[in-house]
């Protein structure tokens, strides 16, 4: 593929499907269409729409809708749905139709997807968003591996993307992915634990200074109220993308304590439904300390 399409799809539009649109959108003039489960809840369409024109992306009533005649297609939904939307999706690609898995799940999943999409006769790429999507939107690091990333790379750079070729198997990019995320989630967790307490105990302010003082490179107080906030907003997704990392290292024959742990923390922190709010830190503690004394328990 030597030129991009003139029709692009997504299947999932939460936040990275966004950022990444409203990316392409400053150098590509193709159709993009989009399909999100959301669009089925109570007023579900009227939001996804809106969200979705915002970056010059109509809406499809099905996620076949979305992918027939797009030679492109990027699956952005969470980690539990990245398979289920490859088993739906697949009877209706095109011949060759690449399919770009963007999403948070365990190489083994990955490689699953890929036996569903490439059975269909499309060309399965497993891709790894390494690092939040704003403010860097669809420029934000990628890693890609699989067996046929030649135009795969093409596209994503046509796109003005930011690709690194990890590999030529599927579950190489996300390998490397799941294993970093078992220290940023994990640092994130550690912080509600650690602040989280010693705010309860009043003695936060003396912690901060303590870590700030053996690292001063590290500036303590702003990465924790981002941490939080991270957990607030986004601990959902981070739970689920966990649960896969937990589920690759024991298919290697590790124990996940540490992964378990943090899917925990940040499962319970998201099932608080709070928002991010102002950011600092110790408001942030407080609502979270507030709703946790309550007794508001994960959904």
């Amino acid at each position: 593929m030597n030129h991009l399409p003139e029709r692009l799809a997504t299947i999932g539009f939460g936040e990275a499907a966004e950022a990444f649109s409203s990316g392409w959108r400053e150098t590509y003039h193709g159709a993009i269409a989009c399909f999100d489960v959301k669009v089925r809840q109570p007023g579900g369409r009227a939001r996804l729409e809106a969200r979705a024109g915002n970056s010059g992306v109509t809406t499809a009533e099905t996620a076949a809708d979305a992918v027939a005649g797009a030679p492109v297609i990027f699956s952005l939904v969470t980690a539990d749905q990245a398979l289920i939307a490859a088993q739906e999706c697949a009877p209706h690609l095109g011949a060759e139709a690449l399919w770009f898995d963007c999403n948070s799940c365990s190489p083994g999943t990955k490689r699953q997807a890929a036996h569903v999409i490439e059975a269909a006769g499309g060309v399965y790429v497993d891709v790894a968003v390494m690092a939040p999507v704003h403010p860097k939107r669809h420029q934000t690091p990628l890693l890609v591996s699989g067996p046929q990333t030649g135009a795969a790379m093409d596209v994503l750079e046509a796109l003005g993307m930011n690709p690194v070729l990890a590999g030529d198997e599927v579950g190489q990019a996300s390998s490397i992915k799941m294993f970093r995320s078992v220290m940023i989630k994990g640092l994130e967790a550690l912080t509600g634990e650690c602040l989280l307490a010693a705010r309860r105990a009043g003695v936060e302010r003396d912690v901060l200074a303590s870590l700030q003082a053996s690292d001063p490179g590290f500036d303590w107080t702003a990465r924790s109220a981002y941490s939080l906030e991270r957990m607030m907003v986004h601990g959902e997704r981070r739970a689920a993308e966990m649960r896969e990392v937990s589920r690759t290292i024991a298919e290697l024959g590790l124990p996940s304590r540490m992964s378990d742990a943090i899917t925990e923390w940040q499962a319970q922190i998201a099932g608080l439904h709070l928002d991010g709010g102002k950011a600092d830190l110790g408001e942030r503690a407080d609502r979270i300390l507030s709703a946790l004394s309550a007794g508001t328990t994960m959904p």
